[in-house]
């Protein structure tokens, strides 16, 4: 007797990402009821084992997990493209626009970030950003999967008066309120929207806050035995902060301290020396690496291949679209797996299922939701993407003796391919059309959020005098 299902999609490609590899099955077929995966397999065996409400026609079609953004500040996406081609991009190209955006102005443009992600086949997101209380309505709207984390420092709002190079001013009435809202977020968010939104802590790094204060968020990532999502070694800028205010390098410091666990998401490790790297991995935390970003903003290429050789588990993520410019993960994979290749001037390391994969299962083993999702397997959260493989940018498709999809998805796709979303087993975007909020209405908002924020910056952008205000003023731009 057949068993009922909502949903499936048959006779498509599809990536299950179970295994070592992408586990690739030809002519496969997912089946969906409710917020689950029914079953995964040949199209033949699924069709004959279910019924389905719906059954869609994925021939010329690609069903995969949906892609895991590990590190995203969404809030300050409102600034998308102001802080690149530059030095010393966050004193002089974040922070003078920062100072003059209202939280409402910050929630416009987390909501187009929000969309852009998922509109390129992203389903989960590990936004770390402020006014997080307010963000995660717009996941719980959207109908998205978030891990999410309030960003927690004792940094005064006028941070970006403090002359470069010299140390942070802590105000740590700040830094409590702030961990206030961390809290709050957890016990009013944990578990929320069919169990889609999930809460963690938020340090801005070690370089950003007191040692108590570091402490105190340690104690309570295991009260509330959950993760703790900060920068580590992010910067020459934070390894100067810590080795003037402690004497020391941030890893180091934070392994005294105890932070190197597997609670610990470490975003970047970008000035991370190959030891430290080591040590990290050894300890047990995961590494996020966001090789646009920082390739952008830094143009260096962090030590995720030295990491990944130590045995460490890691994930990618978009960053920020101030100085990465989008929040797309397609665009993530592909960097990551170029500028790794060019680092060792070897094209045969980091291949295109290893980018995969770290944009999937391995990612959700980095944040801890490898049991929920990252894979296409029974029981796990339906939680998927189909792709055209008619694209002119997919086309031609080869499967003998060589498959190319997979290389193809990396290096070629832009995420427009993504025609069809599904999170928590719901259908959030089909034929390119989101369903769940009014895309255009979205953008409408940003755009005059921005041109307020413009015009409230004026005079603190001149006075920065950034690279990229003296192209302005040079006629480049």
């Amino acid at each position: 007797m057949d068993v009922k299902a909502d949903l499936i999609i048959a006779h498509a490609f599809v990536l299950t990402m179970e295994g070592k590899g992408v586990g690739m099955v030809e002519n496969g077929a997912v089946a969906v009821k409710g917020d689950r995966i029914l079953d995964v397999g040949g199209t033949d065996e699924i069709l004959a084992t279910y019924q389905a409400d719906r059954v869609i026609d994925g021939a010329g079609k690609l069903v995969m997990p949906g892609l895991i953004d590990a590190h995203i500040h969404s809030g300050i996406s409102i600034f998308r493209g102001m802080a690149q081609d530059m030095s010393h991009w966050m004193q002089k190209g974040l922070w003078p626009f920062k100072k003059n955006t209202t939280e409402e102005e910050s929630l416009a443009g987390s909501l187009v970030t929000i969309i852009e992600g998922i509109k390129a086949g992203t389903t989960t997101f590990c936004d770390y950003d402020y006014g997080m209380n307010r963000i995660v309505q717009h996941y719980a709207k959207v109908g998205a999967r978030a891990r999410v984390a309030e960003t927690v420092n004792e940094l005064p709002d006028d941070i970006g008066k403090n002359p470069v190079g010299e140390l942070y001013p802590f105000d740590p009435a700040l830094g409590q309120r702030k961990l206030t809202d961390n809290i709050r977020l957890f016990e009013e968010w944990h578990g929320q929207a069919n169990g889609r939104i999930t809460c963690l802590f938020g340090p801005q790094g070690p370089d950003m806050m007191s040692t108590e204060l570091l402490l105190e968020v340690r104690a309570l990532a295991e009260k509330y035995d959950t993760r703790i999502h900060m920068h580590v070694a992010q910067g020459d800028r934070e390894i100067d902060q810590m080795v003037k205010r402690y004497g020391k390098r941030s890893i180091p410091y934070l392994d005294e301290l105890g932070y190197l666990d597997s609670r610990l998401m470490a975003v970047h490790l970008t000035e991370a020396t190959t030891e430290e790297t080591q040590l990290v991995a050894k300890r047990g935390a995961s590494m996020i690496y966001c090789a646009g970003s920082i390739g952008i903003i830094d143009g260096l290429v962090p030590p995720i291949l030295d990491f990944l050789e130590a045995g460490g588990q890691a994930a990618l993520g978009s960053d920020q679209a101030p100085g990465n410019n989008c929040n797309n993960m397609f665009n993530e994979m592909k960097f990551a797996a170029i500028l790794n290749k060019v680092k060792r001037s070897d094209p045969r390391v980091f291949p295109a299922w290893l980018s995969l994969r770290l944009a999937t299962i391995e990612s959700a083993k980095a944040i801890g939701l490898e049991h929920e999702i990252g894979s296409l397997k029974k029981g796990k959260k339906a939680d998927l993407i189909v792709l055209n493989l008619h694209d002119p940018g997919l086309c031609p498709v080869y499967t003998n003796p060589i498959r190319n999809i997979v290389p193809n998805l990396v290096y070629s796709a832009r995420g427009s391919e993504v025609e069809t979303v599904i999170i928590d087993g719901q259908i959030i975007m089909e034929d390119r059309k989101l369903l769940t909020v009014d895309e255009k209405a979205a953008i409408r908002g940003a755009q005059e959020a921005a041109d307020r924020i413009s015009q409230r910056s004026h005079d603190d952008i001149v006075a920065a005098h950034s690279d990229v205000y003296q192209m302005i003023e040079d006629g480049y731009l």
